[in-house]
């Protein structure tokens, strides 16, 4: 657990300063006009009205270009972005990152058991020890907004449907875009009912 943390810190350093001169020339305003094609997936608001696509609004910008451009250069699989941003530049993936990054983030409301939200709660602010599982808000902050600087994307409203898959494709190794496998690491480490009750959880986290 305490080498993890480390190499979160470590990470959190070296990411920050390879992104802040992209991120300062981007442009919300070119953004907006690349992004047209995903609405259809991902909605006008950034709010995507199917649990199988995630919300990007109010996403961290660094995460967002992250995503398309690992996307783009084949480093992460996602077969219903086949030929989306295939042209795109860094500099069109930064435009639409920021451009997301600026509007406001889904509010959602938790329908789940009790016991499972809270299940979900626990894991979110504490973690669990037994299983090596560390806290997901010392990355994801206590209101789960992410870090920016260290490329930790926002979870707050995220679709449940979205976040389990997400989870599940991390401790599968199908998705392995994550820096030093922190994400492998951890998801490794939880069962289906640990991943489900954190899904429920951030959905209602603001």
């Amino acid at each position: 657990m305490r080498k993890l943390l480390a190499s979160l810190a470590i990470t959190v350093g070296a990411v920050g300063v390879a992104h802040a001169d992209l991120q300062a020339d981007a442009d919300a305003a070119a953004g907006k006009e690349k992004a047209q094609a995903c609405a259809a997936c991902h909605g006008q608001q950034g709010i995507s009205p199917s649990g199988a696509f995630p919300n990007l609004a109010g996403q961290q910008a660094s995460y967002l270009a992250k995503q398309i451009m690992d996307i783009r250069d084949g480093n992460r699989q996602v077969a219903q972005m086949a030929g989306q941003v295939d042209n795109f530049s860094d500099q069109d993936a930064w435009d639409v990152a920021v451009y997301f990054a600026d509007m406001d983030p889904a509010l959602g409301q938790v329908d789940a058991d009790e016991a499972l939200v809270e299940r979900g709660r626990e894991l979110y602010r504490a973690g669990d020890m037994a299983k090596g599982v560390p806290a997901c808000a010392a990355c994801h902050t206590p209101t789960g907004e992410g870090i920016g600087s260290a490329v930790y994307p926002a979870l707050t409203g995220q679709h449940p449907e979205y976040t389990l898959s997400t989870l599940q494709a991390f401790a599968a190794g199908e998705r392995a875009n994550d820096p030093a496998a922190i994400m492998r690491n951890i998801a490794s480490k939880m069962s289906d009912r640990d991943m489900e009750a954190v899904a429920n959880y951030v959905l209602g986290l603001h």
